[in-house]
């Protein structure tokens, strides 16, 4: 497995040094996993706002995914499960939330801070199998770097 998240970790630190609050941190660091990640199709955070995900940065077409309940989706079921979704093909996914008629695939990290879950990565391909166990373990390490950051 190749695990290197050290780029990309260096961006966030480098974001959060200059003093940026979260949507700004969160900016630049979809503009740089969509740079990683260039089977992404689609890169966004979402929020976790009580029992609801709401939609912070993205880059990648719009979507009318802007508020998900939690268990609802591949997102809403990460937080309900308390764990990340990897999903091979979005096709064979009962609960999927299509946001594109050409997404084939989908991750979603959980960020924690110090209190838990406090929002996710979500990225989207156009590709069955788009991401993989290392793609999982970088976004992880992202993911639990940004929670830190933010506490």
């Amino acid at each position: 497995m190749h695990c290197d998240a050290g780029p990309l970790l260096r961006t966030l630190q480098k974001v959060a040094l200059e003093g940026g609050d979260r949507d700004a941190m969160g900016r630049t660091l979809v503009r740089s996993l969509q740079d990683t990640f260039p089977q992404a199709s689609w890169v966004g955070i979402y929020w976790l706002q009580g029992q609801e995900l709401v939609l912070g940065p993205y880059v990648g077409p719009a979507t009318e995914h802007t508020r998900i309940p939690v268990g609802v989706g591949v997102c809403g079921t990460a937080v309900a499960e308390d764990a990340d979704q990897l999903v091979e093909d979005v096709r064979a996914r009962p609960n999927y939330l299509a946001c594109s008629a050409s997404v084939r695939s989908e991750i979603v990290v959980l960020i924690r801070g110090s209190r838990g879950v406090i929002g996710q990565l979500d990225l989207d391909s156009e590709k069955v199998a788009g991401f993989s166990a290392d793609d999982h373990c970088v976004l992880q390490a992202i993911a639990n770097s940004f929670g830190g950051l933010l506490g």
